[in-house]
Parts: C-alpha cells; structure tokens; sequence
C-alpha cells in the first residue's frame, strides 16, 4: 500500500469502491472523448471558435491516456473530465474575449522573470518571495482557473471566482490530505504556469497528476514555441485590465523549453535554482505518488520513482546545454542554491535583483519580510519521505547526477 492510498479518507474509499463495483458491469459511469468533452465545452459556454487548431491533437492524445492509462478510479475520472471540460471553455471564452476587444492581443509584456530548477528546489518559495514585491505581479491560482472576463485589479472586495476556486481547493485537501503538507495552495497564491499551459494541452501538469505515458512520450519530443505563444497571450489576457510592471513566473518545467521561452520572451531574467539532488529524487516521487494516488489506486512507488529521477534529469540537462550553448545568454540566468535561499531568502532576492537591474525598495523588502513570517518552513506539517520507498538507490542517483551536482558545489 503506498502512502498515498493509505491516506485516503474513508468516504472516498467508499466512493471510489463502489465506482469499481458498478465498472465491473460494464457500466462506464464517466465518459472520456476528446470530441464529446470538446461539444460539452460549447454547449456550456455558448461558443464554438477555440482559435488556434493546434490544440486539438494534444487534447486527443491527453484524454485517450487518461481513459485508457492512468487507470483512474471514479474520482479520478471525474476529476479529469471537469478539468478538461474548464479548460476547453477557458478557451472558448478567452477566444470570444480577444474577439471583442482585439486590443488585449497587443499588450507588452516587459522584463519578465521566470523562475524554474528541478522541482523541490525552493522554487515556490522564491515565486513567492518575489511576488511580494508591489512592482511585479504574479498569476495568482484563481486567475489562471477562471480567466475569463479578463480580472480587474485586486480592490477591497474579493473576485467571486476567487471563492469558487477557494472552495474547490478545499475539496481537493480533504481528497487528498497529504498534498498540503507537500506544496501550498490557495486561490489568492501564486501559482505555477502549468495551469497555464494546460489550456494549450501541451503540459507538464498531466504527467504531474496522472500516469499518461503516451502522451508525456508524445510531449519530450515536441517543439514548445507554440506553447509559449499561447502562455504570452494568457499573461496578455490576464493584464488587459490590470496592467503588469513586471511578471513574475514560476515552473520547474521550464527546465523542458528554456530556448523556446527565450524566444517568446527574449528579455527575460531566468532564475535556476539548485539543491543536492538527492533531497530532491525522494521528494519528487513522494509529491507525485500523492497527487497520483488521489486519482487512481494503481499507483507503483518503484515505477514513479524510476519516471521521476529519468525525466527531470533529461529536463536538467536540456536546460543546462540551452545555456551553454548560449541558446540562452548566460546573463539572463541567476543561479540560486537552495541551502542560500534557506539561510538568507532576502540576500538572494538581492542578488537576483543585482542581477537584473531591479531596485529593491524598502515597502517590497517589508512585505517580503512579512511573507516570509507567515510562511515558516514545515507551516501545514513536515514532509515525510525516503529514497527506498521509491526504489531509489543513492549510488546510482549520485551518478546519475554527479556532474550536475559538481558543477553547482552541491
């Protein structure tokens, strides 16, 4: 029994038992059709034109590895149906939006800062750190799920998407009580570009949640420029009518695209944050064994494990020669070691600031400060996890890593 199953609460374990005996029957209580969620979408929203085509070929892919891989339990198939069903009328919406008001397709996005590493890596923390600052803006969660009509700036009075997205939110912590220990959320925090790239169909964010070979096999080969230009016309749409001084963006699966983000955004800043690999393996198949084990039973620690440390190294990789080869200019990137960011957050967002001629003022270091006081380490409890659970041997992650791990003195 994984860690995940075992923490499942009861009615979810009856929930999901009963979709299996009703399955037995013959009987599919939750349909997953790429056409059929793509008509569902226009019946909801009223609208037809997804724009760019592309997307149509990603999406199929994704939903027949959820239907016929992930081997989802009923709560997995309705978690995944309602997701693509949001996405697919994002979309339609998003689209219908730029129709009427052309003008949000023209909008600048300036001296963009990207931060990205192998996950487990301080990443959300630093994405966090730095959205305190008032002179950057960061796509907090419930934008990225509710886009449409484009938000208008933060007032006295909270967004209502805000609250719908809060209370699905809540409902996923009491699916899966673990995650929180593992990786915060919440509708007003920022969030990684996952979200954002899901719309596109071309994302890092199924594999997270699902087991979908062939669609993440499809995925590692892809170009991602078409990705990346959809994610600067949702960071368009989202600043339409609440302007950005400067974004503020996070993803570990940046590490998978670094020359296509360069090109979308070729002045941006690049943070690659960086911690001894082996106190990353262990954590990264333990978060993805929880958030799988919350849409499946079938989930094999030994075979997450083995997924886990295989792709993040080939995505390490791929980022590290973007640099060298100077796809991406090495001044564009700030290296920062976690065991830094832990000791001293506020020297490291200095240096990085150093690094890309940003002036840190007193009110951004008081909020940073104050950020950093509400969110101690270990804040909704300590993450629990081994290399072993996960057949991970450190022998062979030492080597596996053990160029990478000199080269950055970890």
């Amino acid at each position: 029994m994984t860690p995940a199953r075992s923490a499942k609460p009861a009615f979810v374990r009856a929930l999901n038992s009963g979709g299996r005996t009703i399955q037995r029957t013959g009987v599919s209580l939750v349909r997953l059709d790429a056409q059929q969620l793509a008509a569902a979408a226009c019946r909801r929203t009223g609208l037809e034109d997804f724009g760019d085509g592309a997307f149509r070929e990603p999406l199929a892919l994704v939903v027949r590895s959820l239907d016929t891989e992930a081997r989802l339990n009923l709560i997995g198939r309705i978690a995944a149906r309602q997701d693509i069903l949001r996405l697919l009328s994002n979309r339609l919406k998003m689209v219908e939006d730029a129709r009427r008001h052309p003008e949000i397709t023209s909008g600048a996005i300036r001296r963009p800062i990207f931060v990205t590493g192998l996950p487990r890596t301080g990443t959300t923390l630093l994405h966090g750190l730095l959205a305190q600052d008032p002179g950057s803006r960061a796509p907090l969660t419930w934008e990225m799920m509710f886009p449409s009509p484009p938000p208008r700036p933060a007032g006295p009075r909270r967004d209502r998407r805000s609250a719908i997205a809060e209370r699905q939110i809540r409902w996923f912590h009491r699916l899966s009580p673990e995650f929180r220990k593992i990786h915060p959320t919440g509708a007003e925090l920022p969030e990684e570009c996952l979200v954002i790239t899901s719309h596109a169909f071309v994302s890092f964010q199924f594999q997270t949640m699902y087991d979908v070979p062939s669609y993440e096999s499809w995925l590692e080969q892809q170009d991602l420029r078409g990705c990346y230009a959809w994610h600067r016309r949702f960071l368009q749409h989202l600043q339409w009518r609440w302007p950005a001084g400067r974004w503020v963006l996070k993803a570990p699966a940046h590490l998978f695209g670094l020359e296509a983000l360069i090109d979308t955004y070729p002045d941006a800043g690049i943070v690659l944050t960086h911690r001894a690999p082996l106190e990353v393996v262990g954590s990264l198949a333990s978060l993805t064994a929880v958030l799988r084990g919350t849409f499946s039973e079938d989930v094999d620690p030994f075979a997450v494990g083995a997924e886990m440390t295989r792709r993040w190294s080939e995505g390490l990789w791929r980022a590290l020669r973007a640099r060298d080869t100077g796809r991406v200019p090495s001044r564009q990137v700030v290296d920062v070691l976690y065991a830094d960011l832990m000791r001293d957050p506020l020297g490291v967002v200095r240096q990085i600031y150093a690094s890309f001629d940003i002036e840190l003022t007193a009110e951004a270091e008081r909020r940073m400060r104050e950020f950093l006081g509400r969110n101690p380490k270990d804040k909704s409890g300590r993450h629990r996890y081994s290399l072993e659970e996960f057949g991970l041997d450190a022998g062979e992650e030492n080597e596996r890593y053990g160029a990478y791990a000199r080269r950055f003195c970890l």
